[in-house]
């Protein structure tokens, strides 16, 4: 069965993102010159403006720093899994990321929830990283 959800739009600046993700591996940046973690990836660090960066793995485990539980489907592919959860996730080493939570009914979602990270293998070009309730 197709994959009937919208894809990520891959980029340069992302590409080694979702190389990473194919692997199972959450890769993120960390400024060579003043240490800030980021996320989304970018060629300036948005702290002190180096363009030295080294890229670093995730554990793929952090917390719960806001959610939202949809009960529309925004767009068709959505339908089936309604209600569903999407989160802001604080990864351990400190960057956020915007991602669905899954294997946690939606009424038992709290802030400060600690998660891990659950690979979504959507085909062979596009894994998707989704958490769980740790």
């Amino acid at each position: 069965m197709p994959y009937e959800k919208p894809l990520p739009k891959r980029n340069p600046d992302n590409q080694p993102f979702w190389e990473g993700c194919k692997n199972h591996e959450l890769r993120f940046q960390e400024c060579s010159a003043c240490g800030h973690v980021r996320w989304p990836p970018s060629l300036l660090c948005p702290r002190c403006h180096s363009p030295e960066a080294r890229r670093l793995t995730a554990k793929g485990t952090g917390r719960i720093y806001t959610f939202a539980v949809y009960h529309t489907a925004y767009h068709p592919g959505f339908a089936a899994e309604l209600p569903y959860t999407v989160a802001v996730v604080v990864l351990d080493e400190g960057p956020r990321l915007l991602t669905n939570i899954i294997g946690c009914p939606p009424g038992e979602v709290t802030c400060d929830m600690p998660v891990e990270i659950v690979w979504a293998d959507i085909d062979e070009n596009i894994t998707l990283p989704k958490f769980k309730p740790a």
